[in-house]
């Protein structure tokens, strides 16, 4: 039994050591196996998690810049409503310069903007927020910035690049601009986006953001602002040197050559004297066709890889490497059960938030709808009042007129009377011939009178509030007639010559002639005791629009008078000749009616103009 207790020791020796062997050989490749393959897992998670977080991080910079370009873009739409501006480009004398100037300064002020200014439609800048300033924008043409072109044509202009005049880049908004009188300009802010330059360096990361043909105007690392991301065709260079976008600046590859930097590709590029590699993640913004680029990069991700994988190799061991496994996994699941906890909670939240806010909206909606019928109520009120008030206004000028129309009336009563008793005694005389031509007369004068009553009955009345189809030489014959007897008292002219007969107007009839006889008393009262007692009435056609002007030979309108003229309870007249309201009156009915009433002094005179709509 010794025999074979020796024999099974030693066979049993060798068949022990190989297994242990081969494990540790076994076990050996597989660390090393498990370290390479742990470099490269870890290394593509390091690199997708910094593409992940740079995605995130490049999202947040193109939401904050796109919340930077679009707060403005209303601007310069609503700029161009000031009358201020639309009075320039109908007339560019000093004055409406002057106003234009200021009204733009302040608003560029307010709305925190570097300048803010208005072009006419050949590309010359009128007014501008910056007019004070040595790099002023006044009297420069723009006409060969698209954001002049686009915003002329209708449309919002967007463009983005330096100065000319201050050689400082922005970001510019354009709109167009039309005036009553159909003159058109355009309306343009400047926007600077240094601001948000500042926070990319600040951020700490490598952001680039490029126009739609690859060149680089902004960026956190200075030496690579206004390179290209590869090559410029010709017609981009022509482009550029037409707009003078880039100024001078040689527009070179940010690369050093003419290769192409691609979405999550790699790029190699110098920084500092020093070449390094990079991950580019880009993400579109705005409707320029702009792109934000984030470069990562990729060595803290090799090294973090390198790290870990050396670590595990040197923990040895597969069961070690598979409890290591495990442990990964279960996290995993936690940290994903963990991750939809806290998304049903976030889901719950925001359903709640939503639910609030529906709330609020609804809430808001029917104050909203309270207000909205409380202005209307308010206004049908103030148009109610208005319309008294000029009914008011019509009866107190035919109170004044009274007793002009009386001896208008009593001339044919007593011509009546004569003919009548003429008449008579031509009838008992058997002069039949004569008598007709008495009885003739006695017709006409009695036409007459009916003539005027009509006339007076049509002024008194109380008018309707929609415009229609007036003739324009009806209504000033009716006025000049209704202020006859003023006129004859004061042995003055109203030449209404002027005056085309084929001129329509959309008007209320009896409302414009109330305006027309209350601006020939102002004038018949101007020229009383002068020499020359004047008054001329004329009318034309603009386009689509009718003016009708009264001039008078009077002393014209005073400076210090003229800012108060259209002011309720203001005159110039002696007290107890007038309550001042006769010109505001005017006013409200002529913009009622979609037109304008003017006023000013001339070397012959004063002259009050009526624009309306042509019928």
């Amino acid at each position: 039994m010794l025999a074979p207790d020796l024999t099974l020791g030693t066979t049993s020796r060798p068949t022990q050591g190989w297994p242990r062997f081969s494990w540790t050989v076994l076990a050996f490749v597989v660390c090393v196996a498990l370290g390479a393959f742990t470099y490269r897992f870890l290394l593509d998670s390091r690199l997708q998690d910094q593409q992940r977080t740079g995605a995130k991080r490049l999202e947040f910079f193109t939401l904050t810049l796109d919340a930077v370009l679009t707060r403005h873009e209303v601007l310069p739409g609503v700029l161009g409503l000031e009358r201020q501006l639309s009075a320039l480009l109908d007339s560019p004398d000093d004055a409406n310069r002057r106003a234009a100037n200021s009204f733009l300064e302040a608003a560029a002020a307010t709305a925190q903007v570097t300048a803010a200014y208005l072009i006419d439609d050949t590309g010359l800048t009128l007014a501008a927020s910056n007019w004070n300033q040595k790099a002023s924008f006044v009297g420069r043409n723009y006409s060969f910035r698209p954001y002049f072109i686009d915003g002329l044509d209708g449309r919002l202009g967007r463009f983005y690049g330096i100065g000319v005049t201050s050689g400082e880049a922005g970001y510019f908004l354009a709109s167009q601009i039309r005036t009553a009188r159909g003159a058109r300009g355009v309306i343009a802010v400047k926007v600077t986006l240094e601001g948000f330059e500042e926070a990319m360096r600040q951020s700490g990361e490598t952001v680039l953001l490029a126009d739609q043909d690859g060149v680089v105007f902004l960026s956190s690392v200075p030496e690579w602002k206004y390179r290209v991301l590869g090559p410029l065709s010709a017609s981009a260079r022509e482009r550029f040197r037409q707009t003078r976008q880039y100024g001078d600046a040689p527009l070179l590859p940010i690369s050093g050559h003419d290769a192409v930097i691609a979405p999550y590709g790699t790029v190699s590029l110098t920084r500092g004297g020093t070449t390094r590699d990079y991950t580019v993640i880009n993400h579109p913004i705005g409707p320029l066709g702009w792109q934000m680029l984030m470069l990562v990069d990729p060595q803290e991700a090799h090294r973090a890889a390198f790290t870990g994988a050396l670590v595990v190799t040197l923990s040895g061991g597969l069961l070690l490497a598979l409890a290591v496994q495990w442990d990964l996994r279960r996290r995993r699941r936690r940290d994903r059960r963990v991750a939809e906890a806290r998304l049903s909670a976030a889901n719950a939240a925001l359903e709640g938030r939503i639910a609030q806010r529906t709330l609020a909206l609804s809430d808001a909606n029917a104050q909203l709808e309270r207000k909205v019928a409380e202005l209307k109520n308010a206004e049908a009120i103030v148009r109610e009042t208005q319309d008294k008030a000029v009914q008011a206004g019509k009866l107190a000028v035919l109170g004044q007129l009274s007793a002009g129309m009386s001896h208008e009336l009593n001339q044919p009563l007593t011509a009546l009377l004569t003919l009548s008793s003429n008449a008579s005694q031509l009838l008992s005389q058997g002069r039949i011939p004569e008598t007709r031509e008495n009885l003739q007369l006695i017709s006409e004068v009695a036409a007459r009178m009916g003539r005027t009553i009509t006339q007076l009955k049509a002024f008194a009345r109380k008018s309707s509030t929609e415009p229609g189809r007036v003739h324009v030489f009806n209504v000033v014959s009716q006025a000049a007639m209704l202020v006859e007897a003023r006129r004859d008292e004061l042995s003055a002219t109203i030449d209404k010559d002027e005056v085309s007969p084929d001129l329509w107007v959309r008007a209320d009839e009896t409302r414009l002639a109330q305006v027309l006889v209350n601006l020939l008393r102002n004038g018949l009262d101007e020229v009383a005791g002068l020499p020359t007692r004047q008054i001329d009435v004329s009318a034309e056609r603009l386009d689509r629009r009718v003016i009708v002007r009264v001039r008078d030979s009077g002393p014209g309108i005073a400076p210090d008078v003229q800012p108060h003229l259209f002011e309720p309870f203001f005159t110039t007249k002696p007290a107890g000749e007038g309550l001042g309201l006769g010109l505001a009156l005017s006013l409200g009915i002529v913009e009622s009616m979609g037109g304008r009433l003017q006023a000013h002094s001339t070397p012959s005179g004063a002259e009050f103009s009526i624009d309306l709509e042509a019928a």
